[in-house]
């Protein structure tokens, strides 16, 4: 099982956090996130701490949407959770054959994000910082993947130490949801 190994943290000073990633990794590649979430209509996926989501990503020579299934939290303190995700051929498709399943788009959303791919410490890692145009600030996560629950500790561990390299102090950290705050914001 696929573990998702994130942290996400508040950015304070966004101009030098960015000036880190670039001097590490080398400039970070835009893209933007058109995110849309479904859910039964009684709720069944967030009462049992799961997603389902479309994404489409925009970036300057691609444009491809991901389905995502992400199951409930094995990491209360990072919100880690198990993640399978795969390409889709056809955004409109994809959203008439969750809708037709039965389950109803509860939040949109959009992400603009500069992302910077990486190795550390033999793992593969996507550092990206974040804004929602609906929320206030900057936010950046750091995620690679776990190959299993035994792994994720060793995994978060080389997460804590790229945000800690970066500049992110662990009272920055936050397991706050995108579409918990984008909601609150409505």
């Amino acid at each position: 099982m696929a573990i998702e190994a994130e942290l996400k943290a508040i950015v304070r000073d966004p101009k030098a956090v960015t000036e880190r990633l670039e001097k590490a990794y080398g400039p970070g590649r835009p893209v933007l996130y058109q995110d849309t979430y479904y859910d039964t209509p009684a709720g069944l996926l967030d009462q049992g701490d799961r997603e389902l989501r479309i994404r489409t990503v925009h970036a300057a020579d691609d444009t491809r949407t991901v389905l995502t299934y992400k199951g409930a939290r094995v990491d209360k303190a990072s919100g880690s959770k198990p993640e399978h995700e795969t390409r889709v051929e056809d955004a409109a498709a994809a959203h008439e054959i969750v809708r037709g399943l039965g389950y109803v788009p509860v939040i949109a959303f959009e992400k603009r994000c500069r992302n910077y791919s990486f190795s550390a410490d033999g793992r593969d890692l996507l550092a990206t910082l974040v804004r929602v145009p609906e929320i206030d600030g900057t936010f950046l996560e750091v995620e690679t993947i776990a190959v299993s629950d035994s792994d994720l500790p060793a995994a978060l561990s080389v997460v804590r130490d790229v945000l800690a390299g970066l500049g992110i102090e662990s009272g920055d950290l936050t397991t706050e949801l995108y579409t918990d705050a984008v909601a609150a914001s409505r």
